[in-house]
């Protein structure tokens, strides 16, 4: 009925080419909320403000399109990584990406601060 021969090198490895594919599951959802949280700021700016001050107006686009630039990002990096991460399970020479965490932190830190600018502005801060 079933043939026992036919063992893949991905079989040999499955639980973790099924972690692998948990991770990348878990980036796609990460890359989806920083698009998100980029267009729940632009549309909270531009529908609550009465007044139009061009510093916020700015600086709510630059979040907005940081957000899905970085989204974007995330979802290439996190595709590229998924399958090295399986070509390297399978031949044992997995190395942590530390290029893609130190990349993505830093420019999530770099919407954040953009973030919190902005809101010293909207709150007449600065």
């Amino acid at each position: 009925m079933f043939d026992n021969d036919k063992h893949t090198t991905d079989s040999k490895y499955i639980q973790q080419h099924l972690a692998n594919e948990r991770t990348y599951l878990a980036w796609i959802r990460t890359s989806i909320t920083i698009i998100g949280v980029g267009f729940l700021i632009t549309n909270l700016h531009f529908s609550s403000l009465t007044e139009n001050i061009v510093i916020g107006n700015r600086l709510a686009q630059t979040i907005g399109l940081a957000s899905i630039f970085v989204g974007i990002i995330t979802l290439l990096m996190s595709t590229l990584g998924y399958f090295k991460k399986g070509n390297a399970i399978n031949q044992q020479t997995f190395i942590f990406p530390r290029f893609l965490i130190l990349f993505l932190s830093l420019i999530l830190l770099f919407i954040f601060l953009v973030f919190g600018i902005y809101y010293l502005f909207a709150w007449g801060l600065l």
